[in-house]
């Protein structure tokens, strides 16, 4: 999207127990670290979940045969926590600040390159705004990121054309023992001038409504878009103010930033604010939490995955050119006739 200027990696190894060639005494030593330190493997559940996003091949994509001024792609990052549950990392975009508790969004951005493959678009795009490495040398051991697969494409109100990218972040070496905690030990370097915060929530639950034990985490209702009825869901994510990465406040742009997000944690309950996931980020969420569990989620849903077929008739149609004007967005009306072609 933009040169980007020589960051420095975080300084994560002091945080990490690191083994390079654990001896017997060694390993009775992984033993004895604090549970706070250390990270179990995935739970059973999770690592079926796991297997099934690995073993997940999507159907035949338009993405490539779009210009590159349409392509765009991002990384549902997911990790284990303490108890082997799956998390996401989720971002909250700076310029949405001032809407109803503010928009969540995947780190992701647009391609740079016609070369450049989505999950390499996806990983640059989390390198700019929340430091995340791009290349598993570049890691504190034990981290490394593995790219799962890639869902449908998903057509966005811009006439992009977005690539889902799933990837897991190990924290686990099963040869050598090595562990460590990524919500402790890799914290992203943030970028103010798009992202203002990065939270996670729980990946499970965006298949759940919690009506019984959290009335306020799940809303949904149905909607026109794609000259189709659409779903759209919204999910109310619980953040503690202490487990959110902020910007430090080195320019007036961040102060800013900063004083925004006090405001909504001022009007949190029992210190508990929530950051809203919904749209296009909220739909690709349930899309790939039902292809991980193998299960249908609580509420009513679309049963089709991505936007592929509608995205080759507006091909067809000739709106995804490699021109991209200001304020391009597809209308109700160019949806009736892409809906015509067949």
């Amino acid at each position: 999207m933009r040169p980007s200027r020589p960051r420095l990696l975080l300084n994560l190894t002091s945080r990490i127990h690191r083994v390079s060639h654990p001896t017997a005494s060694t390993r009775r030593a992984l033993t004895s670290v604090s549970p706070a330190a250390r990270m179990p493997r995935l739970n059973p559940l999770s690592q079926t979940a796991i297997d099934r996003l690995r073993n997940y091949t999507p159907p035949p994509t338009s993405y490539e045969q779009v210009p590159l001024s349409r392509r765009a792609a991002v990384l549902v990052l997911l990790y284990a926590d303490r108890t082997g549950e799956l998390r996401v990392v989720l971002t909250m975009r700076a310029k949405t600040l001032s809407s109803y508790a503010g928009q969540a969004a995947l780190p992701g951005g647009r391609a740079d390159t016609l070369s450049e493959t989505p999950f390499q678009t996806a990983r640059r795009e989390a390198h700019e705004e929340i430091g995340l490495p791009q290349t598993d040398s570049e890691f504190p051991r034990p981290f490394r990121v593995e790219h799962l697969c890639e869902l449908p494409a998903n057509l966005a109100r811009t006439e992009l054309v977005v690539r889902p990218c799933v990837a897991l972040l190990h924290s686990y070496d099963e040869t050598t023992g090595e562990n460590a905690d990524p919500e402790v030990s890799l914290i992203p370097r943030l970028d103010a001038r798009e992202v203002a915060a990065v939270f996670t929530a729980s990946f499970r639950d965006f298949l759940r409504m919690k009506q019984d034990t959290d009335s306020e985490w799940y809303r949904g209702a149905w909607t026109e878009w794609h000259e189709s009825r659409w779903r759209m869901h919204q999910f109310f994510v619980p953040v503690r103010p202490e487990e959110v990465v902020k910007p430090r406040p080195e320019t007036q742009e961040r102060k800013q930033v900063l004083g925004q997000l006090e405001n909504l944690e001022k009007a949190a309950s029992a210190g508990v604010a929530r950051y809203r996931v919904w749209g296009m980020t909220a739909r690709i969420m349930v899309d790939v939490a039902r292809v991980a569990y193998a299960l249908e989620p609580e509420f009513e849903h679309n049963s089709h995955f991505g936007d592929e077929a509608m995205i080759s008739r507006l091909r067809l149609m000739g709106r995804l050119s490699a021109v991209r004007r200001k304020g391009d967005q597809l209308t109700s009306e160019d949806m009736k006739l892409a809906a015509k072609l067949s």
